[in-house]
């Protein structure tokens, strides 16, 4: 009978600024599905997905019906990463990442997958919903400047469809555990069984994905890691490119997931965008006097005091390590 208090829906604070969770979030490991699907209509060549394992590949055939189903991978108990990365170095690490050639390996999967190359998804809680998150910039520019930032503009009409879009993934109270629960899947849009994760990259096909977790992964802790593990090689597996981002707040109290995700994209050789450092100079390092939420600006980054808030900045640093990575991973090599 304790399960089914486990999948209780949340009960969730909203203030203007996003949302944290104030109690126990979904860990419905229970709840994911036991039938991973692969893909139907491509070939693809192989692709390390973690530097100490072998190489997978994935293969089907095309059928009148089918279509593109994504692989979830099975979370694993990998081995000391390689290269290493000391406790606090993540808070050294660049707001806008360089980026790796395993990237460019990753993108080339996806265009044999047959993943949109103009298109990206949004991992995460309602904080990575667009009317927080990048949203006006579907919109025309009456919503936005750009300022010193012009060039900009072509990462923004490049990738128009993504930005407005509510995510299958992205949802208030989401974990790293929520994402993978077909319990919290969307039945509008998603298949019996399918996973949150897998809902999205079956119907957005993306070739990006920001992850933007972690504020609510405090209350299991000990499963963060390995979900997170398990987005990223699902992503991978799938052809898709996971921008892993570092999160404002410390509501841990010792900065341990901030160190895991960027952990992480050291191991997989994935893009960090750092946020937590690009708010650092900001008011009270962009919080509000919670120490969770961020601080509202609008979408103006050529208003001096719109840039002193955290949202402004999340939306720019967004931006911009987007940019690098498409730029980066899409050019002719």
């Amino acid at each position: 009978m304790h399960q089914f208090y486990k999948f209780l829906p949340l009960v969730i604070i909203l203030i203007i600024t996003g949302c944290v969770s104030t109690g126990t979030n979904p860990n419905p490991t229970d709840a994911q599905s036991t039938q991973p699907i692969v893909p139907t209509n491509t070939s693809p060549s192989n692709i390390t997905i973690n530097p100490t394992t072998t190489s997978q590949s994935h293969a089907g055939t095309t059928t009148a019906t089918q279509t593109k189903a994504p692989i979830e991978a099975t979370a694993t108990n990998s081995p000391e990463p390689a290269p290493t990365l000391s406790p606090d170095a993540w808070m050294s690490m660049p707001v806008v990442p360089e980026i790796s050639d395993r990237v460019v390996e990753i993108y080339r999967r996806g265009l044999e997958f047959g993943n949109n190359p103009r298109a990206f998804s949004k991992i995460g809680d309602c904080g990575s919903t667009p009317a927080w998150f990048l949203g006006n910039f579907d919109r025309n520019s009456k919503y936005y400047s750009l300022g010193e930032h012009q060039y900009l503009e072509p990462i923004i009409q490049e990738f128009q469809g993504s930005y407005e879009r509510t995510s299958l993934a992205a949802k208030s109270g989401f974990n790293a555990s929520s994402i993978f629960a077909p319990i919290w899947a969307n039945r509008d849009f998603c298949q019996p069984g399918e996973s949150p994760l897998a809902c999205e990259y079956r119907i957005q096909h993306p070739m990006f994905a920001f992850i933007t977790l972690g504020t609510n992964d405090i209350w299991h802790q000990e499963d963060f890691e390995p979900q997170m593990r398990k987005i990223i090689e699902t992503s991978i597996e799938n052809g898709v490119i996971p921008i892993l981002s570092t999160k404002a707040d410390n509501l841990e109290g010792d900065n341990s997931i901030n160190a895991t995700i960027a952990k992480l994209a050291v191991e997989y050789e994935i893009p960090l965008w750092n946020y937590w450092l690009a708010v650092q100079p900001l008011p009270n390092h962009g919080l509000q006097k919670d120490g969770a939420h961020l601080t509202w600006g609008p979408t103006q980054f050529d208003d001096p005091q719109a840039l002193q808030t955290a949202w402004t900045i999340r939306n720019l640093t967004a931006l911009q390590v987007l940019n690098a990575v498409w730029q980066e991973s899409s050019a002719p090599k």
